[in-house]
Formats: C-alpha cells, sequence, structure tokens
C-alpha cells in the first residue's frame, strides 16, 4: 500500500511541475523532462521526511536533485537548466506554512488576550521561519548545481564589452 501511495504522489507532482511548465510557456519537446524531474525531486523530499529529516533540509536535497538534473537535461535536451528547473521546484513550495503564517497575522489582529496572543505570535513567526528558510533551502538547492557546473569563471562572461564602454579600449597607451 505504501508502494502505490508513493507512485500515486509520484504522478501528481509530475502533472503539477507540468502544469507550471505550461503555465511559463516551455518548449514543448521538454514537458515529459520537466514531468520526470518535478515528480522525482518532490518524491525525495518526501522520503527524506519519512525518513525523519526535517522539512528545510528535506526540501534542500529535493531541489539538488532537480538542480542537478536540470544541468545534465539542459546539455541533453540544448535548453537552459531553468527551463526545466523552475517549473519543476514549483510544486515544492511550502504553501501551508505561508497560508498559515498570514492566518496568524490577521488571528493576531483581533486577540485580546495577552497569552493567547503570545501563542499566536510564536506559531505565526514560526510558520514564517519555517517558509522562508524552505524558500531558501530550495533556491539554493536549485542555482548550487547550476553555479557549480558553469565552464567560464565569472571574470570571463561577457565583461570585456562592458569594460570596454566604460573605460575605453583595453590597450594602454603609453
Amino acid at each position: 500500500m505504501e508502494w502505490i501511495h508513493l507512485f500515486e504522489t509520484w504522478i501528481w507532482l509530475g502533472f503539477a511541475a507540468t502544469g507550471f511548465a505550461i503555465l511559463f510557456n516551455v518548449p514543448p519537446r521538454t514537458l515529459w523532462v520537466i514531468f520526470i524531474m518535478g515528480a522525482l525531486g518532490g518524491t525525495l523530499k518526501l522520503i527524506c521526511l519519512k525518513l525523519g529529516t526535517n522539512i528545510i533540509l528535506s526540501s534542500f536535497m529535493g531541489a539538488l536533485l532537480i538542480g542537478f538534473l536540470s544541468v545534465v537535461a539542459a546539455h541533453l535536451r540544448h535548453s537552459p537548466p531553468f527551463i526545466f528547473a523552475i517549473p519543476a521546484v514549483i510544486p515544492m513550495v511550502p504553501g501551508a506554512f505561508t497560508y498559515r503564517m498570514m492566518l496568524g497575522i490577521i488571528r493576531l489582529t483581533g486577540e485580546n488576550d495577552h497569552t493567547i496572543f503570545l501563542q499566536l505570535l510564536q506559531e505565526t513567526f514560526d510558520n514564517g521561519l519555517k517558509a522562508f528558510f524552505v524558500l531558501t533551502a530550495l533556491s539554493l538547492g536549485v542555482s548550487g548545481p547550476m553555479l557549480l557546473s558553469r565552464n567560464k569563471s565569472t571574470k570571463e562572461i561577457k565583461t570585456s564589452k562592458i569594460v570596454t564602454k566604460i573605460f575605453g579600449s583595453k590597450k594602454a597607451s603609453d
């Protein structure tokens, strides 16, 4: 029964990633790759959660897998890595924590009891921090492999034209 539930979750995560890919108008030839990447990244996150890892590290691991797979897919499908990575990682965005934080802020405005106010404040702050750290983990996990796999250093990336426009010719006139 556990495997059936995992497979069903895998399918829904893939459909969610594909839906966001269609929303972002990615090339149709990349849709099946995005389906698989979204399903694999989200499933890894769920497996890490089942094994007892916290939500932040689990999200980072899923996003890291998506980041590495997007670099490989970019070379194989001749498309930029972000075409694959962004739609695949969006289903892992922590909507529940953000919703609970906003709901807590609304409830804080009408609470008069001091002890309940402090409890609501703590829960709201906790949900907000979890959402922030999960989003940070997702962004670092997706962008890390892309930054590690670059062919050129930062100094070599089309800065020569900008430097020439600002400072004139590269050759020093002695």
